[in-house]
């Protein structure tokens, strides 16, 4: 079985480096790192005149109908760049929820908003620190109102649909709230990558709409995040090769001793164990996006071993590529402290290395069960 791209995804591959590398340069990073707006709106905008915001959305809700792999593609490249806007909860998160299990007039009220980027989306899920569990939801839904505090939420700050996860009498369920209604507080807090901004979300009586069925919202969520996870997992391969990448650049021009630090062997072996990793992942992440876009049965366990490799993949780079910069990578002059924070945020988004180690074990298990 090929797993390849086609010729046409990847000359959309050559079209979005081609974009990026004009539209989202270092600098542009580094404007949203240091500055205080939440993210990159010119770029935003551009990526949206782009479709690709719009990409698997059907052509009934103005979509461009597309299908996982072009996304797939699309998303590597905006991790390679580590582009600082709200593409991941926008298109991963509330888009995918609404494909999955949206009704027909919220697909219709919704989808169109989000393809043409007049609305930004975002998940709602975790509540505090550690595993979120179903048992452990504190937010509550009843007679089509929402109460409870979400923290961190992804481009929560800026969203205007978020997707919330939340308790009830007939257990968990998933809603759609407008966030912009009196009903819902928002603020801006802190995490370790300024450049992707997080809220603390608090719902007092909003008003929200069910989505899917009355207690199948904890199983909703697992979906969600097994097709997040396919995409998040291309994100960081692209981010783990632009680590590599400037490890490469910085040891093939750093002299020491008079001789290219590149020649040295402690500098070879971490240059080729990263692509080592670099390689395992993206060979995980076509075994995802194959998954993904053909809905097949394995995609629980394609989406745990993605994710999984893609997590050591980045950050194993990333941590590399400050190794290899030596003092100088640690300052923050220098651009390595990008693909570290990018890699470090990536890893918990949807629950950590741990969580998805546990679910590659029961999705192999259950596979063998079959």
């Amino acid at each position: 079985m090929n797993f390849e791209f086609s010729d046409e995804q990847n000359m959309l591959r050559e079209q979005a480096q081609t974009f990026l590398n004009a539209e989202c340069p270092p600098q542009a990073v580094r404007a949203v790192l240091d500055g205080d707006a939440p993210y990159d709106e010119g770029l935003w905008q551009k990526v949206v005149e782009m479709g690709w915001t719009a990409t698997v959305i059907p052509e009934a809700y103005d979509g461009l109908g597309l299908s996982y792999l072009e996304l797939s593609v699309i998303a590597e490249e905006l991790g390679r760049s580590m582009a600082p806007i709200p593409f991941s909860s926008s298109v991963y998160f509330a888009t995918e929820a609404l494909l999955l299990a949206g009704s027909e007039t919220q697909k219709h009220e919704w989808l169109p908003k989000l393809a043409r980027g007049e609305v930004i989306g975002c998940l709602a899920d975790a509540e505090s620190g550690g595993q979120l569990t179903a048992a452990g939801l504190t937010s509550r839904y009843a007679d089509g109102r929402l109460t409870g505090r979400k923290i961190p939420v992804a481009d929560g700050d800026v969203a205007g649909l978020a997707v919330v996860v939340a308790g009830s009498d007939q257990g968990p369920v998933m809603v759609l709230v407008d966030l912009n209604q009196s009903g819902c507080q928002r603020q801006a807090i802190k995490t370790l990558d300024p450049s992707r901004s997080h809220a603390e979300v608090i719902f007092e009586g909003a008003e929200a709409t069910l989505l899917g069925e009355a207690g199948d919202g904890w199983n909703l969520l697992q979906q969600l995040y097994n097709r997040a996870a396919v995409l998040f997992a291309w994100e960081q391969v692209g981010g783990a090769e632009t680590a590599l990448s400037m490890a490469k650049d910085y040891a093939l021009n750093r002299f020491a001793f008079g001789r290219p630090i590149a020649t040295y062997q402690a500098i070879k072996h971490k240059l080729a164990q990263a692509y080592v990793k670099n390689t395992l992942a993206r060979g995980n992440c076509y075994y995802g996006a194959w998954a993904l876009d053909t809905s097949a049965d394995e995609l629980p366990l394609a989406a745990a071993s993605a994710r999984v490799s893609a997590i050591q993949a980045y950050y194993y780079a990333s941590k590399e590529n400050i190794q290899t910069h030596g003092g100088m990578g640690f300052t923050w002059e220098f651009d390595c402290q990008f693909p570290y924070r990018r890699s470090k945020l990536l890893a918990v988004n949807i629950g950590s290395e741990a969580i998805w180690q546990e679910k590659l074990i029961a999705a192999i298990e259950a596979e063998r069960a079959a």
